[in-house]
């Protein structure tokens, strides 16, 4: 199974060395880290761990997990990991397990699932998530606690979704479509902790109520688009 790597990246100096070597080589296939204009030599740290280094000048975070995967070379199942080191790259065959069972189509990584690292999640970030969450599994009916960062997907499930979101909508769009188009969706616990370096939006009250909020009305407006999930796919 050719499993790609995605690792968006903006100033994680302090951090992508100890994201890279802590990825399991004989699970990794390819890795690709999407850098946004890092100041801080990033991009020459992980290029020199081994990681495939593409450049996306435009800020977003979806823009630049999209950018990376029209980057993938053929794989067979996508991971999408953060560059800060808050999520622990060794646990990656604990989210590969249900798609290389024949289990799932899309695994998530929850953060809240299990006893986590003290301060790794701050509470407005934790409560953001519960209820988006919560509204998930209302409309949805889809077993959610979380939506990590930390997750795969099946390429060709990827492809089918076309996914469009260029922001931090990105994450809650996968997930939505994919349980829209009957694809299943499969969440498993996984440790964090607190990063290293500053949030970009989860560091502050304000951005995650921003984050929160553009969140919530996406996961209404595809409901609405679309009333309720098709049945699922065979395997």
């Amino acid at each position: 199974m050719r499993v790609t790597v995605i690792i968006p990246t903006h100033n994680e100096a302090q951090a992508i060395e100890r994201v890279l070597a802590d990825l399991p080589s004989d699970l990794t296939t390819e890795i690709i880290v999407v850098d946004s204009n890092s100041t801080d030599g990033t991009p020459g740290i992980a290029a020199r761990k081994g990681a495939r280094v593409v450049q996306e000048p435009r800020r977003g975070y979806g823009r630049a997990c999209l950018t990376g995967l029209s980057a993938a070379d053929s794989p067979d199942v996508v991971v999408f990991l953060d560059g800060d080191y808050s999520d622990r790259p060794s646990e990656l065959a604990v989210l590969l397990a249900p798609i290389k069972d024949g289990r799932a189509d899309i695994t998530l990584g929850s953060r809240l699932s299990r006893q986590r690292s003290g301060g790794a999640l701050p509470w407005h970030q934790a409560l953001g998530n519960r209820l988006a969450a919560s509204l998930i599994r209302l409309l949805y009916g889809l077993e959610i606690t979380d939506l990590g960062p930390f997750r795969a997907a099946r390429a060709d499930v990827l492809c089918a979704i076309s996914l469009e979101e260029t922001t931090y909508g990105w994450a809650v769009e996968m997930i939505l479509k994919g349980a829209l188009a009957g694809f299943r969706v499969v969440e498993v616990p996984v440790s964090y902790y607190p990063r290293i370096g500053k949030s970009k939006i989860s560091g502050t009250v304000k951005g995650t109520v921003g984050a929160a909020w553009f969140i919530l009305s996406l996961i209404v407006r595809y409901y609405f688009r679309r009333h309720r999930p098709r049945s699922p796919r065979p395997a």
